[in-house]
């Protein structure tokens, strides 16, 4: 599921095919029928994420403050000044590990792609959705029972869950986080962005987002390229 993962994000990025059409077409099996979500949905954030990465109110990626985590130096120290205890932030390097990679697949994804295919009514992505649950659930019903394949589900959501966190957010956390300041894109990309030390295990591990300020300037680009 994690490298499938990594695979939606390249036909999603229009990086495999040579012509747009391929792409979006194979995305929507990719993500619909391999992973069970819907393409207009990772489309709609992750486009906003790419145009303004790591600002407040309009990388998506970053809504998290301050209900769960204080992000940022400017938006932290605002945070203090007003006095908004929504967490113990002061603590959040410790509770990060229990509600961030943990949480965010088999809790909050699983119930929210649904209410979006339905409240956008995106019809043909929920159909690529619901393939993916039958035939998980043909494949490993007569084998596991239906406890056994909702234990299995909740298993492979959790374990996909600490993995795409961990990946997608080591290369953008740790960068410059703060309102949108209107600076010219490269300067953007270059501030939220960040790299990891490459190998054969963390290029493979990541899907070559360990590349990340390659990645979003040349978000096209094959990411077997990356380190070129």
């Amino acid at each position: 599921q994690a490298q499938a993962g990594w695979l939606q994000h390249d036909f999603g990025h229009l990086s495999v095919f040579s012509k747009s059409r391929w792409n979006h077409w194979v995305h929507k099996f990719v993500i619909g029928h391999l992973k069970g979500a819907p393409a207009s949905w990772w489309n709609h954030l992750h486009f906003q994420h790419h145009a303004k990465p790591n600002c407040f109110r309009k990388d998506p990626d970053v809504n998290m403050h301050p209900l769960f985590f204080a992000l940022g130096r400017t938006l932290s120290v605002e945070l203090g000044i007003q006095k908004k205890k929504f967490m113990p932030y002061n603590h959040q390097h410790k509770y990060f590990f229990l509600i961030g990679p943990p949480a965010l697949v088999p809790l909050y994804f699983q119930w929210y792609i649904f209410y979006f295919v339905v409240q956008r009514k995106q019809w043909v992505d929920l159909a690529w959705m619901l393939t993916f649950y039958i035939r998980f659930f043909l494949t490993y019903l007569p084998l596991l029972g239906v406890k056994g394949i909702l234990g299995l589900h909740l298993l492979v959501r959790f374990i996909e869950s600490n993995w795409f966190v961990w990946i997608t957010q080591m290369n953008h956390i740790p960068m410059h986080i703060d309102y949108d300041k209107n600076e010219d894109w490269f300067s953007t990309q270059l501030q939220a962005t960040c790299n990891v030390h490459q190998s054969l295990f963390n290029d493979w591990f990541s899907g070559h987002l360990n590349f990340q300020i390659e990645h979003h300037l040349f978000p096209t680009m094959p990411r077997h390229n990356y380190w070129k």
